[in-house]
């Protein structure tokens, strides 16, 4: 068995930004171990470690000598690669140059009864040591990139400039060469605490230097160090903190030797609307809000830093001069936009542009506004909740033309919210205001109040129809105006009770920016717009373990609106699932009528010509009818309408025991062609169950 050793392998770069360095950690997990096994190196296990500053990989058990091989592969058959003399042709000739062998050393082999030719080629086995540059030359090549830049003199790219290389097996050093660089022993530390050069003796060292020099190497072992601090800072305050996965991976990223801090700022600033202050510490300065037994804000936070714990006072104190410079500009902002009230900036919106061919944010006011009177009379609100949701529509982009806004940007629609109530509109109109852009993401809370919804479906419907109209709808995987994401809201709040039609909702939609001298062909620009829905529905309902034969199912009886369609489909996969009888007599039952029916025929049966179990099925059929109209008209009746069906399952299992339909009398024919039509009809406003039969059981 060939000698082992470990190889260690450091990329040490600039600063790496975090979330590009989290997606390369990602990478490296699989991009090594594949890049060892393409070269055929025999290795062990595969750790990766990275920092802002560092990409390391460290294999166990490398062996210094790649592993003999015999390859053997079949060719085309005797009669193909040789001609009648015995002489090969070219398909011989080919497949012997493809495999690397001499036409000569190919031979014949006798299987299923068939000779083929065979070419055998032999792999020595080969040092390791001379294969590793080009493997670990591959890897930094192989990392996918957000962006990537280029400096100095050379050609290569990389996420950021590379500074040293650090590659031995063992003890050895393997030469890997990168813009410039020749790996070596000697690795860099913190930027700060311990710099360096420190140089490593051999592979096994490398974690041990690092660790020594000040360096945390894992994203997951300075989570764990971030957490741990936080729980202590919590301890020591009696506060809570709050932890963004987000912002918490990007802190991570950003620091080699993380150290946590508390900071304070004045009491004062908690004037401020408190999710002002998070957006000033959270967003702009990665600092974590802390909060007290009560859930309330206090004037505590927690640092991050990557600086010297020595220097823990002076740290803070910047930090909190940060805090207290940004907290200011906030308090400043908000006390400008309460000197007016909000209604006086909606004219200032003609200033913000909506999309270059759709006008301005004013003129989406307008249509926001008649949008959402069409859904409040759809669907039935009270005079008062229809004078809300007309006003807070008309506000709802009010407050991005504030100083706030502009200076905060992610607590659009929350500002908006605060100054509504300063102005003395009513809770309903401040809340729906505040709630109007959720849900922003699956999973997201809908607006809490049917006044909300509405307002929220009108902003995201408005997006969807204008941007088709003027063709910027998606196309494949690009998605610019996240107008997916706009869908799958509508559909959301639709499947959560918001009890308005999609398609009249969309042809108001339209009728608006017609109205607004919009050219686009109307019929199109509708069937677009429905069919992209349908997709987002027909999405949802696959990702939460829908079978495609139900969603298809139901889409072919004609339903375009989302929350029928789900309605409809999980009915059809309960049925499937907890009452397989019942979906077994929908399927069987409609599969027996419809592969004879006709649908030239019609459906005015004469019962005159009828025998008892004809008459019991036109009965049942008629009873069926009356019933499944009865059920769908109720708001939860698709599964009493399904029930309604199954019941025909009896009828027509007893008229094909005693009824040739394909009688030599032709009015007898066609009579009872016509009674299997309109059993077939009952199905049609329910679900083409032609879709389903194959897979009942």
């Amino acid at each position: 068995m060939s000698k082992t050793s470990t190889l260690a392998f450091e990329i040490g770069t600039e600063e790496i930004p975090a979330f590009d360095l989290h997606r390369a950690t990602e990478q490296l997990a699989t991009l090594v171990p594949a890049a060892l096994d393409d070269a055929r190196i025999p290795h062990g296990d595969v750790s990766v470690y990275t920092t802002p500053r560092r990409l390391m990989m460290i294999v166990d058990a490398v062996a210094e000598q790649t592993e003999a091989l015999e390859e053997v592969f079949r060719g085309p058959a005797k009669k193909i690669a040789f001609d009648a003399d015995g002489n090969p042709t070219k398909a011989a000739a080919g497949f012997a140059r493809g495999k690397g062998v001499d036409v000569d050393a190919l031979e014949l082999r006798e299987e299923g009864g068939t000779e083929y030719v065979y070419a055998t080629r032999s792999v020595p086995s080969r040092d390791v040591a001379g294969l590793l540059p080009d493997v670990l030359g591959s890897i930094i090549t192989g990392i996918s990139w957000p962006k990537s830049c280029r400096w100095g003199t050379t050609s290569e790219y990389f996420s950021r400039p590379v500074r040293w290389l650090v590659a031995l097996l063992g003890d050895v050093v393997v030469p890997v060469t990168f813009a410039g660089l020749q790996a070596g022993r000697l690795t860099w530390g913190h930027r700060f605490l311990a710099p360096g050069p420190h140089e490593v003796a051999c592979a096994d060292d490398l974690l041990a230097v690092v660790e020594g020099a000040c360096v945390v190497p894992s994203e997951a072992a300075r989570e764990a160090a971030i957490r741990e601090g936080v729980a202590k800072a919590e301890e020591q305050t009696g506060a809570r903190a709050e932890l963004p996965a987000k912002t918490l991976l990007e802190v991570t990223n950003l620091c080699e030797y993380p150290t946590v801090l508390v900071g304070t700022f004045d009491e004062e600033f908690l004037q401020v609307p408190e999710e002002i202050i998070v957006d000033a510490m959270l967003m702009h300065q990665r600092y974590f809000p802390l909060y007290d037994e009560q859930g309330a804000l206090t004037n505590r936070f927690i640092v991050v830093t990557n600086g010297n714990p020595d220097c823990a006072a002076t740290i803070t104190d910047g930090n909190e001069r940060v805090v207290r410079a940004r907290l200011s500009d906030a308090k400043f902002f908000y006390d400008e936009d309460l000197k007016r009230p909000l209604e006086d900036f909606v004219e200032r919106l003609d200033e913000v542009v909506f999309q270059e061919a759709l006008g301005t944010m004013r003129a989406k006011t307008d249509r926001i506004v008649a949008l959402t009177s069409h859904l409040a009379a759809d669907a039935a609100f009270s005079e008062q909740d229809a004078r809300d949701a007309a006003r807070a529509a008309y506000l709802a982009k009010a407050d991005l033309v504030t100083n706030a806004v502009v200076e905060f940007t992610s607590v659009q629609g929350v500002m908006g919210s605060y100054y509504a109530e300063a102005a003395g509109e009513t809770e309903a109109v401040s809340r729906a205001i505040g709630e109007h852009y959720r849900p922003r993401f699956s999973g997201d809370e809908p607006p809490s109040t049917a006044v909300g919804q509405a307002v929220a479906m009108a902003d995201k419907l408005d997006t969807v129809c204008g941007l088709f109209a003027v063709g910027q709808g998606p196309t494949g995987s690009s998605d610019p105006f996240a107008l997916r994401r706009s869908a799958i809201g509508i559909v959301a709040m639709l499947e959560g009770g918001l009890a308005v039609s999609l398609a009249d909702a969309v042809d108001a939609s339209l009728a608006t920016y017609e109205e607004a001298g919009v050219a686009f062909d109307r019929a199109s620009v509708r069937d677009e717009v429905l069919d992209f829905f349908v997709t987002r529905t027909k999405v949802m309902l696959r990702d939460e373990g829908a079978g495609a034969d139900a969603i298809d199912a139901v889409l072919a009886a004609g339903v375009v609106e989302p929350a029928e369609v789900i309605a409809r489909v999980r009915a059809l996969e309960s049925a499937r699932k907890e009452a397989p009888e019942t979906f077994e007599d929908l399927a069987i039952a409609f599969a027996r009528a419809n592969n004879l029916r006709d649908a030239d025929a019609g459906t005015a049966f004469d019962e005159a010509l009828f025998t008892d179990p004809e008459r019991d099925l036109a009965a049942a059929v008629k009873q069926a009818a009356a019933g499944v109209a009865e059920a769908l008209a109720k708001a939860d009746g698709y599964a009493a309408a399904l029930s309604q069906l199954a019941a025909l399952r009896g009828p027509i299992d007893a008229f094909f025991e005693t009824t040739m339909v394909m009688d030599e009398d032709a009015s007898v024919r066609n009579n009872r062609l016509q009674l299997l039509n309109a059993f077939a009809e009952v199905f049609a406003d329910v679900a083409d169950f032609s879709k389903m039969a194959k897979s009942a059981k």
